[in-house]
């Protein structure tokens, strides 16, 4: 979509862009307060939990039963916290090769300062 401006155009194209670049802004801006908002703890159902991590529920007793998965039980009821899934999930993330070779690095000097 490119379109040849004349110069006496060039001032309102200017305010066009400088306008949709200012709500972009805004947007992004916006975007990141809602990532930083902390996530509001609830407690889930077992079918809950399983929407939550999109796993069945069946899969969801199983991982109860082996411990992989925290939880809280009331008589025979299971409940879930939303953040303790939350981090759950988080803690199943792949290490990218830049951030599994800075750790290494920290840990090869740390290595080598106590050597000495």
């Amino acid at each position: 979509m490119t379109e040849n401006f004349t110069f006496d155009q060039l001032p309102r194209a200017v305010a066009i862009l400088t306008k949709e670049v200012s709500e972009l802004k805004q947007l992004l801006q916006q975007k990141r307060e809602q990532q930083a908002t902390p996530l509001e703890e609830q407690l889930l159902t077992v079918q809950e939990a399983a929407d939550f991590l999109n796993l069945s529920v069946p899969t969801i007793y199983g991982k109860v039963s082996r411990g992989e998965l925290p939880v809280m039980k009331r008589g025979k009821k299971l409940h879930f916290s939303s953040i303790d899934l939350w981090q759950y999930v988080k803690e199943g993330r792949i290490q990218t090769n830049a951030e599994f070779e800075a750790k290494a690095e920290t840990s090869l000097a740390t290595k080598r300062k106590g050597a000495r």
